[in-house]
């Protein structure tokens, strides 16, 4: 005889059933329709992770391009400059600086002007 029921499948059916929860309709209560939905959720989530990094760069350029156009500047220009000038301040840090505190960022322009 063979036996369908075991523990094993139970716990694989129901790790499944409980990654599905919210889901509507059958896809949250049916095995075969919840194993396709699911594994499709996670493909999307794993690709959102690596498109997330791509938005929040890109951001932040946007950020930094508005905060150096006032001063004449654009924003590979100040890169550039930044780099000349040996300044080693990543984008992330530069759109936050430009953010929160713009006038530490104007001095920051100033000084990569000279």
């Amino acid at each position: 005889m063979r036996v369908k029921t075991t523990k094993i499948h139970h716990k694989k059916r129901k790790k499944i059933l409980k990654l599905a929860k919210g889901f509507r309709g059958a896809r949250h209560r049916l095995y075969r329709v919840a194993k396709s939905t699911v594994m499709h959720a996670g493909q999307h989530a794993y690709n959102s992770r690596k498109q997330k990094k791509r938005n929040y760069r890109s951001l932040w350029i946007v950020r930094i391009n508005a905060a150096v156009r006032p001063h004449g500047l654009s924003y590979s220009q100040f890169i550039h400059l930044l780099k000349k000038s040996n300044i080693q301040l990543n984008r992330k840090s530069l759109a936050d600086l430009a953010f929160s505190h713009p006038e530490a960022f104007d001095q920051l322009v100033q000084q990569v002007k000279k």
